[in-house]
């Protein structure tokens, strides 16, 4: 492959883009998220939450908005809108920032919103129940099928980028233990030390959290009276503990550690993302990569074979809009909802967060010279062509303490480094790089580890749904009423966290990742038609589900390209037996989506034409 000379443009001031994405979000918040929550969905305090109705103490536990709002976001916001809008940075910033800000204002706000209302209006069932409700027995099958497929996956996935990120890094897995006990203790606080006392909880956790931060530098340089070889974990060893700590987590009441931790690392997740921004006003870094590449014809060395369209849709996710978030929308957020007014805020409010870290993710990876970003994110020897012409790499090396950046592949470097390009422009702050990158490698992992708790959570419930009718009248031989519940939890529990984990300690599923963004957004997909048909029975007028049928029409026709386009290239371009897997998974996940399409175009047929007796009413109950 023959690579040419970094473009010559007039760099951007970064500041701009930052601008202009917080005036998008902001209007879009107050009038179109308005407008879902007042005409279209209607949302009424009268109306008890499943979290009241069903309230059991383990899943169904009413939570305060801003407590919910942090676990949401954690649970959400996990790798998509830090690693894709890096690696996407390869076409320019210009088609990256313009597929965040419009697709996450328009489409994946919307998704997440009108999910969630359905879910918690259908005492929480999940995104495949919905569907086998509203859109037939045919659709509800398939969309279980690629429910269960894409949240092992992901979960298989995205615990690799942990393990990597952790693997003998002291400081690293020091923190992340840090926030185990602050969570525990801020659960304690918050439900029974305390009752409803959540500014006493959330500054007690925050201050566990920042001690752990600060202490994990001199932990790991030893300076703490303890070996730093005792956390300093292999890749083996963190395989194995990360799906057994999924398991307890999925297992134990939502209070007692997933939420509470979770609505801790949401302070870190968003404060690094506003203090990156501030950063950005203050410092003024030009972004250096231009705003359309000559690799938008798919000639790039990062997504080779991948032209910027459908690809930049596909590989910036959670930025914009995610399937996956239907999961969690559908799965815990729903159980703990307090009144139906909450929703806007952590659905359409939590998106927009995102969306704006994606847009700072993007800021820090268009910041770096050409040159020095391919050469991070190309694989060798490529990356040392482009290395020898970086103007800067040399001293960034040194600077962030790293034997070498030359081919680090991924984007989880190439984003730690551009923070640190970032925060060294500021006064004093030079001296700071090499601690400001192994925070960002740290923040990275605790940013997609509270995607994997959560994660295995909401895959519980999807393994529960299609096993209790199989286990329940066995357990109930042996046990009382609460007892097969746990027998019920934990059962499922364990089968999801060994499914995923043998993916996971086999290494097989790094070769799916490829395919794990096609999945994604067809299961968004599959949302925005679930979401268009809830919408044609509830909406006050039916022309409001134009709301999801707009971004359904662009995300499939999209992504049905993307999954075309990308059969012959994983058929062809990987190793013996990753070409066979991801070749039939994807080519499986595009028949389902069509499966599930073409079902809901007949419901809406029927209703539109009133050939249809479908007129769901919402199980909600007033006060």
């Amino acid at each position: 492959m023959t690579i040419m000379p970094a473009e010559v443009h007039e760099p951007m001031d970064s500041v701009w883009l930052i601008i202009v994405a917080l005036a998008v979000f902001a209007l879009a918040y107050r009038f179109y998220a308005n407008f879902l929550a007042a005409k279209v969905a209607m949302l009424n305090d009268l109306n008890l939450s499943p979290a009241h109705r069903l309230k059991d103490g383990v899943d169904y536990v009413p939570t305060n908005k801003w407590v919910l709002f942090g676990h949401h976001f954690a649970a959400i916001a996990g790798p998509g809108p830090l690693i894709g809008p890096v690696l996407a940075a390869q076409y320019g910033y210009l088609p990256g920032a313009l597929w965040i800000i419009i697709g996450a204002a328009l489409a994946g706000a919307v998704h997440d919103f009108i999910v969630l209302v359905a879910s918690v209006r259908h005492d929480g069932l999940s995104i495949a129940n919905l569907s086998r409700t509203y859109m037939g027995r045919v659709a509800g099958v398939a969309t279980s099928l690629a429910t269960l497929f894409i949240v092992v996956t992901a979960l298989a996935g995205v615990s690799i980028a942990v393990v990597n990120a952790l693997s003998e890094s002291a400081w690293g897995v020091f923190t992340i233990l840090f926030t185990i006990p602050a969570a525990l203790l801020t659960g304690l606080w918050m439900y029974r030390i305390r009752p409803g006392k959540v500014a006493e909880a959330s500054l007690l956790g925050i201050a566990i959290v920042l001690l752990g931060v600060l202490l994990g530098h001199p932990f790991q340089e030893g300076k703490l009276g303890i070996d730093p070889a005792y956390l300093t974990w292999s890749k083996d060893t963190l395989k194995v503990l990360l799906p057994t700590y999924a398991f307890i987590a999925s297992v134990l009441p939502v209070w007692v550690l997933m939420c509470p931790r979770d609505y801790l690392s949401s302070y870190m997740k968003a404060g690094v993302a506003i203090v990156l921004g501030v950063g950005v006003l203050l410092a003024h870094p030009p972004l250096q990569m231009p705003a359309v590449t000559q690799f938008i014809d798919g000639s790039g060395p990062v997504l080779p074979g991948q032209p910027v369209w459908p690809f930049v849709c596909i590989t910036i996710m959670c930025g914009a809009i995610s399937g996956f978030h239907s999961l969690i929308a559908s799965g815990t957020t729903p159980k703990m909802i307090y009144r139906e007014s909450d929703i806007k805020p952590i659905a359409y409010g939590a998106m927009l967060l995102e969306g704006f870290v994606a847009v700072v993710a993007l800021i820090a990876a268009c910041a770096l010279h050409p040159d020095t970003y391919f050469a991070i994110n190309a694989k060798m020897p490529l990356a040392q062509e482009f290395a020898a012409r970086s103007p800067d790499l040399v001293t960034l090396t040194k600077e962030v303490g790293e034997r070498t950046l030359v081919g680090r592949t991924g984007g989880a470097v190439s984003l730690a480094v551009g923070m640190t390009y970032i925060f060294r422009l500021l006064p004093s702050m030079q001296t700071l790089a090499a601690y400001w990158y192994h925070f960002a490698i740290m923040f990275e992992a605790l940013f997609i580890l509270t995607l994997v708790e959560t994660g295995t959570r909401v895959a519980r419930f999807i393994f529960q749904e299609n096993l209790s009718p199989l286990l329940r009248p066995m357990l109930e031989r042996f046990f009382p009423d609460n007892g097969v519940r746990w027998g019920l939890n934990i059962l499922a529990s364990a089968l999801c966290c060994l499914t995923w984990g043998y993916l996971l300690f086999t290494n097989d599923i790094s070769t799916i990742w490829p395919m794990f963004g096609i999945a994604n957004q067809l299961l968004a997909a599959i949302g925005l038609a679930f979401g268009t048909t809830y919408l044609l029975v509830h909406a006050p007028k039916r022309v409001y589900a134009l709301c999801t049928f707009i971004p359904l029409c662009w995300i499939f026709v999209t992504t049905m390209a993307a999954g075309i386009i990308s059969i012959p290239r994983f058929s062809t371009g990987l190793p013996s037996p990753a070409n066979f897997i991801n070749t039939t998974l994807t080519a499986c996940m595009l028949v389902l989506t069509a499966v599930i399409v073409v079902a809901s175009v007949v419901r809406w047929w029927e209703l539109i034409t009133g050939r249809s007796l479908l007129r769901l009413m919402a199980p909600v109950t007033r006060q």
